[in-house]
C-alpha cells in the first residue's frame, strides 16, 4: 500500500520580507544623515577634489567676519589653543578639521595650522567636493 505526501516543503525562500526590511532601513539612515549639521557657523568651502576626514573628532570653523569657533563653540581668536589644548588633553588622537570661509586671508588659517603644528596635533584642511 502506497501512501501520498501530503506535506511538501517547498525548497524556495521568499525575499520580500528581507527587501522591505532592507529599504526602511535605507530611509531611516538617508533622513537621519542630512539633519547633521558639521559646525555652528556657517562657512563657504574653497573646492576641492579631495575628500574630508570621516572620523572629525574637533572642528575649527573661521566664518567670513572672522568669528572663530572650535566645535559649536564660538570663542575668540585667543581662545582657540586653549580650547584645543582642552581637547587634545581628554583625547590624544585627537584630529582637527579646520573648516575656512574661501573669503578669509591665508594668514588666519596658517595661525590654527600652526597651533596644531606647535602641539603636534593632526589637522585637515575641508573642503567642498562639489
Amino acid at each position: 500500500m502506497k501512501l501520498a505526501q501530503r506535506n511538501k516543503v517547498s525548497p524556495e525562500f521568499n525575499m520580500s520580507s528581507m527587501t522591505d526590511l532592507v529599504f526602511l532601513l535605507l530611509i531611516f539612515f538617508m533622513l537621519t544623515s542630512t539633519l547633521v549639521t558639521p559646525a555652528a557657523l556657517d562657512v563657504v568651502l574653497p573646492k576641492s577634489k579631495a575628500q574630508t576626514v570621516k572620523k572629525a573628532t574637533v572642528t575649527v570653523t573661521i566664518d567670513k567676519d572672522l568669528n572663530y569657533s572650535v566645535g559649536t563653540e564660538v570663542v575668540a581668536a585667543e581662545d582657540v589653543e586653549a580650547f584645543l589644548l582642552q581637547e587634545l588633553n581628554k583625547n590624544p588622537e585627537t584630529v582637527i578639521v579646520l573648516r575656512v570661509d574661501e573669503s578669509v586671508p591665508t594668514g588666519k588659517s596658517v595661525e590654527v595650522m600652526d597651533i596644531a603644528y606647535r602641539n603636534k596635533i593632526k589637522l585637515v584642511l575641508a573642503t567642498d567636493p562639489k
